[in-house]
């Protein structure tokens, strides 16, 4: 739930949340509960006290949502190099931490892979750079752990973690050097922020 949840709230476009998926609230596989005036189409708001671990892991990824314009872009990205800035909008990374080509996207065994969203690029119709944050979403679906070296940028950052979904409490650390290498657990989603050289945000 917190993989689809992160997918759907990290995406660029419109999120829409029936109202108790923030609390895990189910209609027990009834699409049309519209029509059913029982348990399977009340909400039961008990389950945001039970469940308080994935109502606060919603209010997080709203949060990052809103603080973070790239994520909100209203023009779509492109993974080629704009000429006019000389970057990419979005740029696909391996486990290894190099860019992604051709026989990556072919080879059935690449199940582990990121997204890296350049916050220079351009956020409107004018040819000219942003200052949004540089995001890494890295998404593992894989069965079992693998170690995702973390890319160079533009020069000696550090990466900052947001979220693993796989971790419920505090992250034990947050703050990585780029070529550190993070052992991603299976079925889980990443999200990190590029840090400044002068960025005092860290572990």
């Amino acid at each position: 739930m917190r993989n689809l949840l992160a997918t759907l709230l990290l995406s660029q476009g419109t999120p829409m949340l029936l109202a108790g998926d923030e609390f895990a609230r189910t209609q027990q596989g009834n699409n049309n509960a519209y029509c059913q005036d029982n348990d399977i189409s009340w909400i039961d708001w008990t389950l945001a006290n039970d469940n308080y671990a994935q109502v606060n892991f919603v209010r997080t990824l709203t949060h990052l949502r809103a603080r973070y314009p790239i994520l909100r872009r209203s023009r779509f990205l492109s993974a080629r190099e704009n000429e006019s800035i000389g970057l990419k909008e979005i740029t696909w990374i391996n486990a290894s931490g190099e860019e992604m080509d051709d026989e990556h996207w072919t080879d059935g065994r690449m199940q582990c892979f990121a997204m890296l969203l350049d916050g220079r690029a351009q956020p409107t119709g004018l040819k000219q750079r942003g200052v949004d944050a540089t995001l890494l979403l890295v998404l593992n679906a894989h069965h079992d752990v693998v170690n995702f070296t973390l890319p160079g940028h533009a020069g000696d950052e550090r990466w900052r973690l947001l979220i693993d979904t796989n971790v419920e409490d505090k992250l034990a650390k947050t703050a990585f050097a780029k070529d550190d290498v993070y052992s991603v657990t299976a079925r889980s989603l990443l999200l990190f922020q590029l840090l400044g050289v002068t960025d005092a945000r860290d572990d």
